[in-house]
């Protein structure tokens, strides 16, 4: 099961999670079901303008239009989607309840599968 995060937490348990986890992006759920993404640089952003993470919900800053797909989508399809809009991440979520999370596909995802696809090429 990914990590994800609950829209009402706070960005401080955000931050706390990315750090213990080494991950960079949360998907947010609400009641089980996806609502949203937080990413480090969302957060980053949040702390430019002084905002206090304990005092800040995870909800005032996630981005509500998360780039999803399915466990079965063709790895080509998925990378090519997200380097034309330029998206850090894809979350994916089961066919039959799109809004349940079953895990995220990073860039680094995609790096890693490229590097074993050239060195067995």
């Amino acid at each position: 099961m990914p990590q994800t995060i609950d829209l009402r937490s706070t960005l401080a348990r955000a931050i706390q999670i990315m750090a213990e986890r080494s991950v960079r992006h949360l998907p947010v759920v609400n009641d089980g079901s996806l609502v949203g993404l937080v990413s480090e640089r969302d957060i980053a952003v949040c702390e430019a303008l002084g905002k206090d993470p304990d005092l800040v919900e995870v909800e005032a800053i996630m981005r509500r239009r998360v780039f999803t797909c399915g466990p079965q989508a063709h790895l080509h399809a998925v990378a090519e989607e997200m380097a034309t809009h330029k998206y850090g991440s894809a979350v994916v979520v089961e066919l039959e309840r799109p809004v349940k999370v079953v895990g995220v596909f990073t860039t680094v995802d995609a790096l890693r599968a490229l590097a074993v696809y050239t060195k067995e090429s």
